[in-house]
């Protein structure tokens, strides 16, 4: 079922988003939100002027009011990261910025599902938990999403298999502390060390296992693009267009989205993404697979530095 959608922020990633939503067509109506109206009206221009070849959807630009009625409120607002900035040396600034549009946003939104994009998204999906009077089920970040789907896809090309038969998520931070929990990690139902023994083909499988490579490459790979050519704005609209498809068809889907943790782990008043279950109500669930003691300590490492963080941080 369509519903009415609003992003927040319409530089290069909310722009992106938008228009992915109306191509998509899972939207009745779209409106982009700026300070820069001037932008968001041409933002949204632009994209409406594709609708004769998509899904019928309105797309317009707005002020906070003509966000009254929406299901979905996606905020992508704050300065990007830039080459060689990690996403927590943006904290503060961009923690000012929500604490701006927080209050604005809620008053004519109060009862859409809050997805928070902008960086550093666990840091920012955590200071919207602590101001927005919103309930917490209605609040996640992008979280480890496009990481997840960073590593599936390399893992997919390098075992010559649809992505989609690729079990393995990233969790913990956005960032550079995040980590692979490898003890959960399926191929096609099998364990990911036993898998190139099982298919006929298993000799031309590229895989060592390289834990450490893959890694690397899912940690790095978005600074590359950063280098390359300014900053990342498909992948994480397609990934947020799955969420929010997530959250529209109300079936309950795993996914590694940010959330406030309540003891899972060890971890409380910090939000960093594990797979939750996303659907109509939001997070309506947490999966709560055991992990080794090697990938406690990373998740515990992960949730203290953004902990460390949040503590410097006016709030």
């Amino acid at each position: 079922m369509a519903m009415k959608i609003t992003v927040v922020g319409a530089g290069s990633v909310g722009a992106a988003i938008a228009n992915d939503i109306m191509v998509q067509g899972f939207a009745s109506e779209i409106v982009m939100i700026d300070i820069n109206k001037e932008k968001a009206f041409g933002e949204a221009l632009d994209i409406y002027q594709g609708a004769p070849f998509c899904s019928p959807a309105i797309v317009h630009s707005g002020d906070y009011e003509d966000a009254e009625g929406s299901g979905i409120v996606i905020i992508t607002s704050g300065l990007p990261r830039k080459a060689g900035q990690s996403r927590l040396e943006l904290a503060q600034t961009n923690v000012n910025i929500i604490k701006q549009i927080a209050p604005q946003i809620t008053k004519y939104a109060p009862d859409a599902i809050y997805i928070i994009v902008s960086n550093p998204v666990d840091i920012l999906t955590y200071v919207f938990h602590k101001i927005s009077g919103i309930p917490e089920s209605h609040i996640l970040g992008s979280g480890t999403v496009l990481d997840t789907s960073r590593l599936q896809s390399e893992l997919a090309k390098r075992f010559h298999i649809s992505p989609k038969n690729v079990h393995a998520h990233v969790y913990g931070e956005h960032g550079d502390s995040s980590f692979v929990p490898w003890s959960l990690a399926m191929i096609a139902n099998n364990p990911i060390d036993q898998y190139k023994f099982r298919v006929p083909h298993g000799d031309s499988i590229d895989w060592g296992p390289d834990y450490a490579e893959v890694e690397e490459f899912v940690k790095t790979s978005g600074a590359q693009v950063i280098r390359a050519k300014g900053a990342t704005f498909y992948a994480i609209a397609i990934a947020v267009c799955h969420i929010c498809k997530c959250i529209i068809s109300g079936a309950g889907t795993a996914l590694t989205v940010s959330t406030m943790m309540h003891g899972e782990y060890g971890l409380d008043d910090v939000c960093l993404s594990t797979l939750a279950l996303v659907g109509r109500d939001g997070v309506h669930d947490k999966i709560v697979t055991p992990l080794r003691e090697d990938e406690l300590e990373k998740i515990r490492n992960s949730a203290n530095k953004l902990k460390e963080i949040i503590r410097g941080l006016d709030i």
